[in-house]
């Protein structure tokens, strides 16, 4: 199998000295370069083609976020996924994250296995989020949108109604799944509330993504609320 290209991008150039070390250990990773801001990863996305950007936030030049936005969106970046990496937890740079459209998000106080591990679940193709982050976020910030007021003689559209046509295509099944996706429920949670196999699970979620284009089940969380599938609890007391 060919090795997991991944372009490092931190300010910081014993950061990324650091980072390499621990990657190209493995036999199966590849660093194919680094940057030092949000401008020169979007450029060097595009010139190596990397399968995973592990992304810093804060930079000079161009932030982590809108470099974050402009891999993803952009085609001339070969579709890589993009790895958050930072010192700061905080939830508001969670959430910014996975709206930018980034695949995961870690802490760089985790260990050396850790970073391993989470390049490797990006780069095939999954969400790097723990379901009580998920949970976290979601209910902290993703909060329904405030309900413009209607112009005179218009008739008022409900949020949920702007939801309806993405929806549409989802059978109930796929849509019970969406549902428990928003509540950070893992495929083995979901198999059990369900009483369907993993297996199975896996094959909605699959579907769930395709439907709706989007590009992990990370992302289908974000969906979810933004959309009105669900609406976050409020913390009371």
């Amino acid at each position: 199998m060919n090795p997991i290209r991944v372009l490092l991008v931190d300010d910081q150039r014993l950061v990324r000295a650091g980072f390499r070390v621990i990657l190209e250990i493995e036999d199966d990773i590849e660093v194919v370069g680094e940057a030092a801001d949000g401008a020169e990863a979007v450029e060097l996305t595009i010139r190596h083609r990397p399968d995973v950007v592990l992304m810093d936030v804060e930079m000079p030049v161009m932030d982590g976020l809108e470099a974050t936005r402009r891999i993803v969106a952009g085609s001339a970046t070969g579709g890589a996924s993009v790895l958050i990496l930072t010192t700061f937890d905080r939830d508001d740079y969670l959430f910014a994250a996975l709206q930018a459209g980034a695949s995961g998000f870690l802490l760089k106080n985790g260990s050396p296995e850790d970073l391993v591990e989470a390049v490797r679940v990006v780069a095939r193709g999954d969400a790097l989020l723990a379901p009580q982050l998920t949970k976290r976020v979601i209910a902290t910030f993703a909060t329904p949108a405030p309900a413009r007021m209607p112009a005179a003689g218009a008739v008022p559209v409900p949020r949920v109604a702007r939801a309806a046509e993405p929806l549409a295509g989802l059978t109930e099944r796929e849509h019970e799944v969406l549902v428990l996706l928003a509540g950070g429920a893992s495929n083995a949670e979901i198999a059990q509330q369900l009483l369907l196999g993993e297996a199975t699970v896996k094959t909605h979620v699959s579907r769930v993504l395709m439907k709706l284009g989007l590009r992990d089940r990370t992302q289908a969380v974000v969906f979810a609320y933004e959309h009105g599938v669900v609406t976050p609890r409020t913390s009371e007391g």
